[in-house]
């Protein structure tokens, strides 16, 4: 709880990812990759109950093994693959309500901290918005992206921009990593997603912000994991 308002977190973790089959429950430094995410939630200073989404027998068991409650089995047509990310949310909020916020904790953010998650869940109730987002600064600039047409030409992705020789001279920009998102409940189910005209974001470094969408990403994380002091 925080100025006297209830939290409820939701960790969404269907069974049929592609990029990297089964990877919610994937061994990543000692532990099933969802665990990270139910260890730092349950070191969170407001968050009141921590719940999981899935519709996977094995992910369920997995999760409970590691203290995650799991008060109900995600429907099939919530966990397809075009189901949007916003749908396991607003179901929870319909299952299970009479909380004031909510927080989205995707399982492929192993790095994510408790003190980040607290961070954003503070943004956003004392900032009076009705969403946070947690985003980091990308690699590479969308200033030097580019797409190609049919001829294989390259068309700057930012129109009516002059391109800039350094990277000191560019705009600093930032994207969504995909660690933390907090909505007032209430205005989520209105608005129907966390990305809004009042959203305001929780910046965190690259190396928290590591998302697991491959097998690189897996290698990657697991070496900061067990190398805690590497890229801190």
């Amino acid at each position: 709880m925080i100025a006297g308002k209830s939290v409820l977190a939701v960790i969404p973790a269907r069974g049929g990812s592609k990029g990297v089959p089964r990877k919610n429950i994937r061994a990543v430094a000692g532990k099933p990759l969802i665990a990270w995410t139910i260890e730092e939630a349950k070191r969170s200073r407001f968050i009141d109950r921590l719940v999981l989404s899935s519709e996977d027998p094995e992910i369920i068991a997995v999760a409970r093994e590691w203290g995650c409650e799991v008060p109900f089995v995600r429907p099939s047509e919530l966990s397809r693959d075009d189901t949007p990310g916003i749908a396991p949310v607003l179901h929870a909020i319909e299952a299970l309500p009479g909380y004031d916020y909510v927080v989205l904790l995707q399982p492929t953010s192993p790095l994510r901290t408790a003190a980040d998650i607290d961070a954003c869940i503070t943004l956003c109730v004392t900032g009076k918005s009705s969403t946070c987002v947690s985003v980091t600064e990308p690699d590479k600039s969308p200033y030097w992206m580019f797409t190609r047409d049919q001829e294989e030409r390259l068309c700057p992705l930012m129109d009516n921009v002059e391109l800039k020789a350094r990277r000191q001279d560019l705009p600093t920009v930032f994207a969504l990593n995909g660690a933390v998102y907090v909505g007032d409940c209430a205005a989520l189910v209105r608005q129907r997603s966390f990305i809004v005209s009042d959203t305001v974001s929780y910046v965190m470094n690259r190396r928290s912000s590591i998302d697991i969408d491959s097998e690189m990403d897996l290698l990657i994380s697991e070496l900061f994991l067990l190398n805690p002091a590497l890229g801190a």
